[in-house]
């Protein structure tokens, strides 16, 4: 039977929340007992799957599971965790009797943040939710942070009408062209935000210059081509800027070298970068620009070939050219969590 109370310091506004998923009786007594008196908002439960519906509702700040419970044991429970957006970096500290080191290794692998062992001490695990607490605040920092990128690279976005929803778009292809060329994960993961992001660094360029109608001077360009090193500095500091710095920095280089700001040349340019490039230019070419108006599909896709090992890496401009189809029918259509994450509601509209 699943038991889910709420003590008096559930009244007190601001403090912590932490859920407790133990089959013990007398051992969740004593965790509750301990983090009450460390003023924390405590919520139990008996059974690992009530304990993953309530968290599903209602995300606490920390978790605290039970290895060893019948059913969904914490393990089984930490790897449905890991595996929701929502609570992919919800601190998870398992409680063990065993101590065991398979019991470690399995917890590690399934994304544990901590361990306690029975009997705790309850200084010692309230020393160790403290830590998981701090982590997790300064985590959630940065995930803040990241938001408020995406929403600044969508507001250099909207100032020109012509270009606007286009990281959107570009966001939503290059994640579907990403999976068709077997990225996953952490790197699939990178290609989203670097796509989102690829064009921050335009905060830096002055709006004449962006929004010019003609040709742009010499000067001109040379200011438009420092955007790819802000932006990669602009992200340098974040959780996520080792991977998609790169991405952001390189996605105007060329398969022949020709490209900017550093000239790189063939496999040498990130292969995120690469993806990001090929949808970022077929968005511009399709798409009317100050400059000059859209082209049809049928004339970007030529011009997606005759620059095939020049501009482009050849063997993915195969693979997209082949996959446009369902390139298109997956952006509009994300089936994953990580897409419909990054992407608003409107990028239906492009």
């Amino acid at each position: 039977m699943a038991t889910a109370t709420l003590g008096p310091t559930d009244m007190l506004v601001g403090n912590p929340s932490i859920l407790i998923a133990e089959d013990d009786l007398a051992t969740r007594a004593l965790l509750r007992a301990t983090l009450e008196r460390g003023s924390y908002l405590v919520r139990e439960f008996d059974n690992g799957a009530d304990a993953l519906d309530d968290i599903e509702q209602r995300p606490p700040d920390l978790v605290l599971l039970d290895i060893g419970m019948p059913g969904l044991n914490g393990i089984e429970v930490t790897q449905r965790l890991r595996s929701r957006p929502a609570t992919a970096l919800l601190p998870v500290i398992l409680v063990t009797a065993r101590g065991r080191t398979e019991d470690k290794v399995a917890g590690l692998d399934a994304g544990a943040s901590d361990f306690v062992t029975k009997p705790f001490e309850p200084v010692e695990l309230l020393a160790r939710v403290r830590a998981n607490l701090r982590l997790s605040t300064a985590l959630n920092r940065l995930e803040a942070t990241q938001d408020v990128l995406v929403a600044l690279a969508n507001a250099v976005d909207a100032k020109d009408p012509a270009t606007e929803h286009h990281c959107d778009r570009v966001a939503g292809r290059a994640l579907a062209f990403a999976r068709i060329a077997g990225l996953s994960g952490e790197e699939l993961e990178a290609v989203g935000y670097g796509a989102v992001l690829h064009d921050i660094g335009k905060i830096g360029i002055r709006e004449e210059v962006l929004l010019k109608p003609g040709a742009l001077t010499d000067a001109e360009r040379t200011e438009m081509q420092r955007h790819p090193l802000v932006g990669a500095e602009i992200l340098r500091p974040l959780r996520l800027g080792r991977l998609i710095g790169p991405i952001v920095r390189a996605h105007h280089e060329r398969w022949d070298g020709r490209g900017y700001p550093d000239g790189l040349q063939g496999d040498g340019i990130p292969f995120g970068a690469r993806i990001v490039g090929i949808v970022d230019a077929h968005d511009a070419m399709t798409h009317d620009r100050p400059y000059r108006p859209g082209m049809t599909e049928e004339a970007a896709l030529g011009e997606l070939l005759r620059h095939r090992a020049t501009q482009f890496d050849p063997w993915l401009i195969d693979l997209y050219v082949a996959n446009l189809e369902r390139i298109a029918i997956e952006a509009l259509h994300p089936s994953d969590a990580l897409t419909r994450g990054l992407l608003p509601t409107h990028e239906a509209d492009a």
